[in-house]
């Protein structure tokens, strides 16, 4: 069933280093179900995609991280790619950013490495989310439950482990950005 994004605004964060196909497959399925996508950097100009470790295409950047505001986003997309996420993580506009999204109820989507930025911005205490297995330890450490499935919901956030699992991690980021916001989790 396609879900309607018409009039929704869609950020994705990324930055160099971003794993091409976990921006481009998401991105292409976002924009078909008719959302509004800017792509955020932590850097003006354009992002360089990567195919695993080899140069990918590069896409031009819509606002730097500083310039944006979640609450002008309807949702949010965390590409993977080792080096994308662990600068991302370095950055306190875009740790903030991503804080400020989960912390919101708004969708979020993550696959691969991206969790990551999650770990960062402290966010993931009594979440189960999946990613690339090495991220598990992290993801433990962070308090939270990791899962070795193809695509995980927790509360709004989509989790994927690879590039196989995008078909899934796409159709279900879409589902997640058409039901909106999720309630805030109560405090323990």
């Amino acid at each position: 069933m396609t879900r309607d994004l018409t009039g929704k605004r869609v950020a994705f964060l990324q930055t160099e280093g971003v794993e091409q196909a976990e921006l481009e497959q998401p991105l292409r399925a976002v924009r078909d179900a008719g959302a509004e996508v800017e792509l955020i950097d932590i850097r003006d100009g354009e992002t360089q995609a990567f195919h695993h470790l080899d140069k990918g295409d590069t896409f031009p950047v819509d606002r730097t991280v500083g310039e944006a505001r979640a609450e002008d986003y309807d949702g949010l997309v965390l590409p993977g790619g080792v080096a994308n996420p662990d600068q991302l993580r370095g950055d306190a506009d875009a740790v903030a950013f991503v804080r400020a999204f989960v912390e919101s109820g708004k969708p979020v989507g993550v696959i691969c490495h991206g969790p990551w930025t999650l770990v960062e911005a402290g966010v993931l205490r009594g979440r189960t989310i999946t990613s690339w297995p090495t991220l598990r330890t992290d993801i433990e450490n962070a308090g939270g439950t990791w899962v070795d499935e193809q695509v995980h919901v927790d509360q709004g956030i989509v989790s994927s482990r690879k590039p196989d699992d995008l078909p899934a991690f796409c159709a279900k980021v879409v589902e997640e950005l058409a039901e909106g916001v999720h309630e805030r989790r109560q405090a323990a």
